[in-house]
């Protein structure tokens, strides 16, 4: 069954299909612009990074995703094309934004008000390309009655355990709104502005498409406004139909329940 109407935005091609072994990846695929691809290239800029968080932003936390995060720094470095200064900035707003939120200390018991509710959650298998899925249900989305604040952990808290689940050579997730029952009140344009920046500023190249699924003509001036602000990054949308999303992502036996004929 086709969506109600179609959008001409570009998709991106899925990544090739990779082995998987069940451990997180390790960002270190990628040389810098005409460097070696070796430890001692990558180590140069990752120790300047790391020197530059401490003189620079002492108060900021140690550890895992902390200023001295190794893999972390490596990942932002990529993603900001080796660019020290840039990486040190971007760096410095996500791991603030980290502390702030308290993203360590968020579990499915601190979120579990809306966890039960089954508006998003992650698919239990990856997808064909070997991808963990981060599902959200549209219709189950309700802001003029759901706590903003609540939403916004349960994004974090959904999209930190997508992540976890990275199997070894994938560096990314796929994403699918499924907007079947989409209504106006479902709309929330504040939220999706939300989801743009954690995919932009705190996990960066961690979303790797999202599909938009049987959106209905109701959704259209939703999209005409959060397009532009997605600049870029609109190319990682597909819209699809429900039948799509089966043939295309999963197979029979690990098609989400929700998308099963």
């Amino acid at each position: 069954m086709a969506a109600a109407w179609s959008f001409h935005s570009v998709a991106r091609a899925p990544p090739p299909l990779r082995g998987f072994h069940g451990r997180k990846v390790h960002c270190c695929s990628a040389a810098p612009p005409g460097a070696a691809s070796t430890t001692s290239s990558y180590s140069k800029f990752v120790l300047e990074v790391k020197e530059r968080l401490e003189r620079e932003h002492p108060g900021l936390p140690t550890g895992r995703n902390g200023r001295d995060d190794e893999e972390m720094i490596l990942w932002f470095l990529k993603d900001r094309k080796f660019s020290v200064d840039a990486s040190v900035s971007k760096l410095t707003k996500a791991i603030k934004w980290r502390q702030d939120f308290h993203v360590s200390e968020l579990s499915e018991e601190s979120v579990k008000g809306l966890y039960q509710t089954g508006k998003a959650y992650v698919h239990d298998f990856f997808d064909i390309y070997g991808r963990p899925v981060l599902i959200v249900v549209a219709s189950k989305h309700f802001p003029s009655k759901q706590d903003p604040v609540e939403n916004e952990k349960l994004c974090a808290f959904l999209v930190e355990k997508a992540l976890s689940r990275l199997p070894l050579g994938t560096e990314n997730i796929l994403g699918i709104f499924d907007l079947r029952g989409f209504q106006v009140e479902n709309g929330d344009l504040q939220f999706l502005k939300f989801l743009i920046d954690v995919f932009y500023y705190y996990y960066p190249k961690r979303l790797g498409q999202v599909l938009f699924v049987d959106a209905p003509f109701v959704f259209q001036p939703m999209w005409q406004l959060v397009k532009p602000l997605l600049k870029q990054y609109a190319s990682l949308v597909r819209f699809c139909d429900a039948e799509t999303v089966r043939k295309e992502y999963f197979t029979e036996n690990t098609v989400p329940p929700d998308f099963r004929n």
